[in-house]
């Protein structure tokens, strides 16, 4: 990661923006994404290189060097200054930052996102876990996987 920073001639500080693939994305509409849309801009549709996969309740993102992609959104958080506070809250959702007889489910890093023919670089949450024998959604997009299940 460190080798794809000094690339990209990124600092840590200085990417405000966030790529969601799950309950964080509009089309849930959920409390989370009630969150990220009042302290976010959405940028657009976007993807990034992984697999993902159903844990059953929740997704998990998992980084690979294949040609799979992971669809989700991309946003840019509206007051540079407020960030770390919100990033902050989305990492306690996320369970970044677990309490101490907890497990850390997620690792919050940055990596390429493809939006709009570029790419940019943003934040994701990396499940944390083992996903062996865990289904995979091959499309890469939670929201019609989900529709798909339901038929």
């Amino acid at each position: 990661m460190v080798a794809f920073l000094y690339l990209y001639g990124v600092s840590q500080q200085g990417v405000y923006q966030l790529f969601v693939y799950g309950s964080l994305r509009s089309g849930f509409r959920s409390p989370a994404y009630e969150y990220i849309s009042r302290h976010f801009s959405f940028l657009g549709n976007a993807k990034v290189k992984g697999k993902l996969y159903d844990m059953g309740s929740y997704p998990a993102a998992v980084p690979t060097t294949e040609d799979c992609y992971i669809i989700g959104e991309l946003y840019r958080i509206k007051n540079e200054d407020e960030f770390a506070w919100a990033i902050g809250q989305l990492d306690d959702y996320e369970g970044v930052t677990p309490e101490p007889d907890e497990v850390q489910l997620y690792r919050r890093e940055l990596t390429e996102v493809w939006i709009d023919n570029h790419t940019t670089i943003a934040w994701i949450y990396w499940y944390n876990g083992d996903v062996s024998g865990k289904p995979v959604i091959a499309s890469g997009d939670l929201i019609e996987y989900i529709y798909g299940k339901r038929g």
